[in-house]
């Protein structure tokens, strides 16, 4: 942990906040402010406290921690915060997810009584949190004509994040993602364009585009003798044109590449839009040989119905039940009500979002089939990709 930075303790226990504040100075700590409730620690961030870390209680009176936890999301949403609570398990991992919503960076839970040791521990991930990893540096907005015009130019590139079978440990795929490559800002994030697209409805050009440079990079990679197979994201928008599955065929095919060995992945609210064209389309592409793949499950209103109208090969549990899983008891039964209900239907699973090792540890021990997320491999240009799959194939992970 940095000390550099005050830590803010928001306990309305007087003993465990003057514990907590010595714990805090003994692990060297220069600077503690404490406050004794939501209202006064908001007060000393309006005055301009700026903690480079918070540790909150959520039980205390005039404002508890969730309230504080959602104005901390307004004025300082990239500190780091750790509750300090002896609460039920659940109703953390649901104030954790809230804290999430609100934009919060939760580095995790501190059980009562506070221990050094394990106090030490959360402090030293306020440093590494994969939060904190994921973050993107702030780039400029850009219009949708400035985005229009890097499509018609062919900046934009697919990068590769490796899928790898939980059980041989070999890469067995990849998910192809948007990367702008921008002649003066480098490589831009998704964030910076989708959102744009898709509220203009002009996000085909961007699929196609993609879809089309995935088919070319599957070609390449299994000419190169690696058998994987490429996924690549359907728009919302694109399901409710019933042209789209012959445009998608005709794409793949043109590039020398085999349907077979690409996967189109859909949201579940996707799918429910434009239903009968939706349903029209993903049926033609299935059956053109191409795999489908249910994105984010668990995300949705209507799984269940979604798995019963489409013709699935696969099913993506969604990464906020996935990071942590082993921790959170809730998110445990639903990942292995999730596993069950896919090897059920025949359908390959997919972890996405492993962070770490005891994620790794926990989605292999429930029977997982394949796994995606930053503990195996960010997302990566084509030769890059290429590079990690010849090194990692064959045992990658297995434990």
């Amino acid at each position: 942990m940095n000390f550099t930075q005050s830590i803010l303790i928001v306990e309305d226990h007087d003993f465990q906040r003057r514990v907590l504040a010595r714990m805090l100075s003994a692990l060297g700590a220069r600077s503690v402010l404490d406050a004794a409730n939501g209202r006064a620690a908001v007060a000393l961030l309006e005055d301009g406290a700026r903690p480079g870390l918070v540790i909150c209680d959520l039980d205390m009176p005039e404002m508890d921690g969730m309230a504080f936890i959602r104005h901390l999301g307004k004025l300082l949403p990239d500190v780091p915060v750790i509750i300090a609570s002896a609460l039920d398990p659940a109703l953390l991992g649901s104030v954790a997810k809230m804290a999430d919503a609100y934009g919060v960076r939760l580095i995790g839970v501190l059980e009562k009584p506070v221990t050094r040791v394990h106090l030490a521990q959360l402090l030293a991930a306020s440093d590494s949190s994969p939060r904190r990893a994921r973050a993107a540096p702030p780039v400029p907005g850009f219009t949708l004509a400035e985005i229009e015009a890097g499509i018609a130019n062919h900046e934009f590139i697919p990068f590769f994040q490796p899928k790898v079978d939980m059980k041989s440990g070999a890469v067995v795929g990849a998910e192809a993602l948007a990367r702008w490559k921008h002649p003066t800002h480098g490589i831009v994030a998704p964030y910076a364009f989708i959102l744009t697209l898709e509220k203009a409805n002009r996000i085909d050009a961007l699929t196609f585009l993609m879809l089309e440079q995935a088919a070319h990079a599957t070609r390449r990679l299994r000419e190169a003798g690696l058998e994987v197979t490429m996924s690549v994201n359907l728009s919302t928008t694109s399901l409710a044109d019933v042209t789209l599955a012959d445009r998608v065929t005709g794409i793949v095919t043109g590039c020398g590449t085999d349907p077979k060995h690409m996967v189109q992945e859909i949201t579940e609210t996707a799918a429910m839009t434009a239903l009968a064209p939706a349903l029209e389309n993903l049926s033609r592409l299935r059956m053109k040989g191409f795999g489908l793949s249910i994105d984010d499950y668990g995300t949705g209103f209507a799984s269940l119905a979604q798995l019963a109208r489409v013709p699935y090969t696969e099913l993506k549990i969604d990464q906020g039940f996935i990071t942590g899983c082993g921790e959170h008891p809730t998110a445990q039964v639903i990942v292995e009500a999730s596993l069950a209900l896919a090897h059920g239907l025949k359908l390959k699973a997919v972890a996405e979002g492993i962070e770490t090792q005891a994620d790794w540890d926990a989605l292999k021990a429930m029977g997982c089939d394949l796994a995606q997320g930053y503990f195996i491999a960010r997302p990566m240009d084509e030769a890059a990709f290429l590079a990690f799959c010849r090194t990692y194939a064959g045992g990658w992970c297995v434990s």
